[in-house]
């Protein structure tokens, strides 16, 4: 049976559809991600905390979902948008349908809208407050709601993600007894956690709340500050922690530092630099990106809506690394004393090409280097 369903924009926009998943209302900021495959990685990615996904390509949910496939333990974004979801799940790992995935986790989607003009509109007007729901269909309330919802800017959305408790991560075809990296859990990727193991890296994982004092008495070898939702200045106990942590290295030389996607953004925020509000943010697997040390141009996927205003780095001490080519903003950074660099797209991809993996190994050799 349809099930009618809505969306509106904080605009006015109101588009109608039909809803699949949970009967609910969903809200949250609506962005569009143009990748044409891995729909079950960008439903469980903590990234998309407070978000409603739009995605531009047109057919979503042919081979189904399956356990192997998830980045996290749950589906973190608050509505889905496609323009037609499949009927047919045809992969032989299909242990379910989006349908059934988005129901068990209580998310609404929508699908029979025009997603062509929806993403132009946010590519005009800049992501948007928006509203999924299929109990209120009138348009006036819909985007009288949108208006309402709260926004990205100034919430620390880190916390609502971030694990409650250390543990140690065992799946990926490898760990230890290689460099011991403690990850800080700002919303990571399953993904990380497997390039980090496959690297032969003893991984452990710790909450975002974990102190300097608390990551020093694991004594690491590397710290990874991984990806996350939303705004990273409002995040202060992450960025107090990372800057205690170069600040005072627990084995009193300096620690290798690994920051990726918001672990860029709270590192250049414990190095002294600012961050800012993209337009509509960067969401997809085909974004290239330029090694300016080697004129090397990497397709990546990506997926933040804040970055790194470059003229706000020390720039005695640290070095641009990366640059992105569709709009200039900064995608890559190295500080010039410390064993200490970042990334703002996502190497471990999940989904997206594997163009930028070697980062990983960099780490691990950066780390060995230190231990010398």
């Amino acid at each position: 049976m349809n099930r009618p369903a809505a969306l509106a924009l904080e605009d006015g926009m109101v588009l109608e559809g039909t809803a699949f998943g949970a009967d609910v209302e969903g809200a949250g900021e609506v962005v569009f991600n143009t990748s044409m495959t891995g729909y079950q990685e960008v439903l469980t990615d903590p990234s998309y905390r407070g978000q409603i996904v739009v995605m531009t390509y047109p057919l979503i949910g042919n081979y189904g979902v399956n356990p192997d496939d998830a980045e996290s333990r749950s589906i973190w974004l608050a509505g889905f948008v496609v323009r037609e979801l499949s009927r047919i799940t045809s992969n032989h790992q299909a242990a379910g349908d989006v349908d059934g995935y988005l129901r068990e986790h209580g998310v609404v989607g929508i699908q029979g809208v025009d997603t062509r003009a929806l993403t132009r509109r946010l590519r005009t007007s800049g992501a948007m407050r928006g509203l999924i729901s299929t109990q209120d269909l009138d348009p006036a309330s819909l985007a009288a709601k949108a208006r309402a919802c709260p926004g990205l800017v100034g919430r620390d959305l880190v916390r609502t993600v971030t694990c409650r408790q250390l543990y140690e991560w065992r799946d990926g075809g490898g760990g230890g007894p290689g460099p011991r990296v403690v990850v800080l859990d700002c919303g990571v990727k399953y993904g990380i956690l497997r390039c980090l193991a496959a690297a032969g890296c003893e991984v452990t994982v710790v909450p975002s709340f974990t102190t300097a004092g608390e990551v020093a008495a694991l004594d690491p070898d590397g710290l990874m500050l991984s990806n996350g939702p939303g705004d990273p200045e409002p995040v202060k106990n992450v960025t107090t922690t990372v800057r205690a942590l170069i600040d005072s290295p627990p084995r009193g030389r300096p620690l290798p530092i690994f920051g990726i996607c918001l672990g860029q953004q709270i590192l250049a925020q414990a190095l002294g630099g600012k961050t800012y509000k993209l337009k509509f943010g960067h969401h997809g697997a085909n974004h290239p990106v330029k090694d300016l040390r080697t004129g090397r141009v990497a397709i990546t996927t990506q997926n933040h809506g804040f970055c790194v205003d470059i003229d706000s780095l020390p720039g005695g001490e640290v070095e641009i690394t990366h640059l992105n080519l569709n709009d200039g903003t900064l995608e890559g950074m190295r500080h010039k004393r410390l064993p200490v660099f970042s990334v703002q797209y996502h190497p471990e991809a999940s989904p997206g090409p594997h163009d930028a993996r070697y980062l990983f190994e960099d780490f691990v050799e950066l780390m060995k280097k230190a231990a010398q």
